[in-house]
């Protein structure tokens, strides 16, 4: 099964310089997680953009170059986000009338799907069978926020099926729907948990500590720590430290929050860290809908509540404060007292009005530090895959 990041998929900024779609948070897990539920099967590889060969992560698969497909393979758009029941048997997944996903009916050269502009109801075959199946498009990088809660209330059933569930000894629930803790989370007592609004995931190895309030739908994943405030609608992937107000937000993983401040409708790369203090806006003053930049262009999202999309390894200052619709990039390191612009360039380090590209030796210097107190050494390919996306990075003015 290969993982296919079409021409759009390859400008989900500020994302898309670092990381493959399949590499992105959808809901409770990874797009990947997700397509190897519903196919039975591991993710062999990615197609997408050639900067990011070289990827490399916990349980990813790497980035394929010029390689031939052979006949079987399934190719799958990364941009849909299937439901994580099993998919019917056939050898073409249609979704909303798109094809999501396809059983190559013979050896395809891997070049062929390169550069992104191929979509995959032109290498379908005739007389082949078709099924509908459920599930979410990405058609903008902003829908992994939009369609968090109603993935997360699909998600979280089924994830827990095999867990028992009910509110630990020592702490308060509130609500109806269910709560999963898995065996080896440690949940402090005098910890709320809310399921009016939808059930709530504690996976193994996390923790909990006095005093939190949890709001489903909400996924918290292995070995995050969760330390008191409201923590609400969001979902929390692997090694991640949350403190503070939290709601409607995606921690792809290994980040940290560790700090007040409240952050809202956003999503957090990789080894992202959040100074104290670090607050986001989430919805304008005039209630309208939030525009965000793209490469394309600043666009309208037809949001009322969006915050900021951080990159991987983006830092915030302490006190920092965010604009409705932020953008930061890759590896950007944001401090100072006043408001930064509503997108900062990948790499760049400063303040606002005084932006500076940040050298990339000093990036991976820093990069390793903080990946090293998660006892997570950088490989010579993600050194290599980072080195190019500093040198490809992209302007505010692209």
């Amino acid at each position: 099964m290969y993982l296919y990041d079409d021409a759009r998929a390859r400008i989900f900024e500020p994302f898309a310089l670092t990381r493959p779609t399949g590499e992105l948070r959808a809901g409770a897990l990874l797009v990947r997680e997700r397509w190897a539920r519903a196919l039975a099967n591991a993710v062999t590889g990615y197609i997408t953009s050639p900067r990011l060969a070289g990827f490399e992560e916990a349980g990813s698969a790497p980035v394929i170059e010029g390689h031939s497909l052979a006949a079987g393979s399934w190719v799958v758009n990364a941009r849909f986000a299937p439901k994580l029941d099993r998919a019917p048997t056939a050898d073409i997944l249609l979704a909303d009338g798109r094809v999501a996903a396809v059983r190559l009916a013979e050896d395809t050269p891997g070049d062929a799907l390169g550069d992104g502009s191929v979509s995959l109801e032109t290498i379908t075959t005739p007389n082949r069978t078709s099924v509908e199946i459920d599930g979410w498009w990405m058609d903008e990088v902003w829908d992994y926020v939009r369609h968090l809660v109603p993935m997360l209330e699909a998600d979280l059933p089924v994830l827990g099926a095999s867990m028992s569930s009910g509110v630990p000894r020592g702490t308060v629930g509130v609500g109806t729907h269910p709560v999963f803790v898995a065996e080896g989370a440690v949940v402090e007592p005098s910890v709320c948990f809310d399921t009016t609004a939808g059930p709530i995931l504690i996976c193994a190895g996390a923790s909990v500590q006095a005093f939190t309030r949890l709001v489903g739908p909400l996924f918290v994943g292995e070995h995050s720590i969760l330390t008191t405030d409201r923590i609400a609608a969001s979902s929390i992937g692997d090694t991640c430290k949350v403190h503070g107000e939290l709601n409607n937000a995606i921690f792809i993983g290994h980040a940290n929050k560790g700090h007040d401040g409240f952050v809202g409708h956003s999503m957090i790369g990789r080894w992202v860290n959040l100074g104290a203090g670090t607050i986001t806006s989430n919805l304008k003053n005039t209630y309208g809908s939030v525009q965000l930049w793209t490469p394309s262009g600043v666009r309208e999202t037809g949001m009322q509540f969006l915050g900021t999309l951080f990159g991987d390894h983006a830092k915030t200052g302490i006190g920092t404060r965010l604009t409705t619709g932020c953008v930061l990039g890759a590896g950007a390191n944001v401090f100072g007292s006043a408001l930064p612009p509503k997108v900062v360039a990948p790499f760049s380090w400063g303040e606002a009005g005084a932006f500076q590209p940040f050298r990339v030796d000093k990036f991976l210097e820093v990069a390793e530090r903080m990946m090293a107190r998660r006892n997570v050494a950088m490989g010579d390919g993600m050194r290599t895959q980072l080195e190019r996306a500093h040198s490809e990075r992209w302007s505010v003015e692209s």
